[in-house]
């Protein structure tokens, strides 16, 4: 577990991506083949995607919320909705349910989730009421004509957030968004077996005694690049922080929204760090401070991410 000081903020400069505002912008993925970002906005029931180039974006409405998707091997995406987990052969078309998750949809629903590097699909889940730690981390295989069966790997949250995996594969990363706690498993890819929980890195929590403007926000959605550091946007912490494997603190960029949600790695080279935030429920006067709060932004990095990892069935 590491507890560090945070070095100072760097200055490195967002590009906006969009200029129409979500109201949760969450689950971006750079998509390889179509050389497109995609990504959601959970509230507005809606998948999007564009072409950074031309700033063309397209809208595709759902039933009912999204909380994570993937890219297919086969096509198409793999999309956790509030009532289900569906499979889309293509843009627009049609969702063909393959499988439900055991809680109920009036008052919990998917949140933060993606595949690992064979395929499987993991989901995230969210309590909406805050009241219970009744959340869960599932791992759907459909591989090689397996009959869809979410099975449950990790519990006792309120928020799921923070999935991610280390370049070799072998550790697992998940957080419980209220606990402000990033934890870190050994993960067995054949097995899908998670072994030797610990802490990877502490934030800070609110505190009465402190003003709010001190608050460096808890994590949200995360990605790794390809020496293994984590990159974790901090909710209504107006952060992006870098994590060396060890969980030290390495680096902290100042964002353009107060509670930025997610990061992905994109580009032919994956060198453009991409973050979805949000603006649903922020104040009038922190959106006059902050108007592009909502909005995709995006900057250079040094060292490549990893590859989005596609659903296979």
């Amino acid at each position: 577990m590491n507890v560090t000081a945070c070095p100072a903020r760097a200055t490195l400069p967002w590009e906006c991506v969009t200029t129409q505002p979500n109201q949760l912008g969450e689950s971006p993925f750079w998509h390889p083949l179509e050389h497109k970002l995609y990504w959601i906005d959970i509230p507005a029931r809606q998948v999007l995607r564009t072409d950074v180039a031309t700033g063309i974006v397209e809208t595709w409405d759902l039933p009912s919320e999204p909380g994570c998707m993937a890219p297919a091997a086969g096509g198409g995406l793999v999309l956790a909705l509030r009532h289900g987990v569906f499979r889309a052969r293509q843009w627009g078309g049609p969702l063909l349910q393959i499988a439900t998750l055991d809680y109920d949809p009036a008052y919990m629903r998917a949140n933060d989730g993606k595949c690992d590097a064979l395929g499987r699909f993991w989901i995230g889940t969210i309590d909406e009421t805050k009241s219970a730690h009744n959340a869960a981390l599932y791992c759907l295989d459909c591989r090689n004509g397996l009959v869809p069966h979410p099975e449950r790997k990790l519990e006792h949250a309120i928020t799921a957030n923070g999935l991610a995996w280390s370049p070799d594969g072998g550790i697992l990363y998940w957080s419980d968004t209220p606990s402000h706690a990033v934890r870190a498993w050994n993960f067995d890819a054949p097995l899908a077996t998670l072994s030797a929980e610990r802490t990877f890195h502490q934030f800070a929590p609110k505190s009465a005694s402190l003003p709010v403007a001190s608050y460096g926000g808890r994590p949200d959605g995360a990605a790794v690049d390809a020496e293994g550091n984590y990159f974790v946007a901090l909710y209504e912490g107006r952060r992006v922080c870098q994590l060396a494997p060890d969980g030290t603190l390495l680096a902290q960029w100042e964002t353009p929204a107060q509670c930025p949600t997610m990061v992905c790695f994109g580009g032919d080279d994956l060198r453009t760090l991409y973050l979805t935030s949000a603006r649903q429920k922020r104040s009038t006067e922190e959106l006059k401070v902050l108007p592009l709060s909502g909005c995709i932004f995006s900057m250079r990095v040094k060292v490549p991410g990893l590859p989005v990892n596609f659903f296979a069935d």
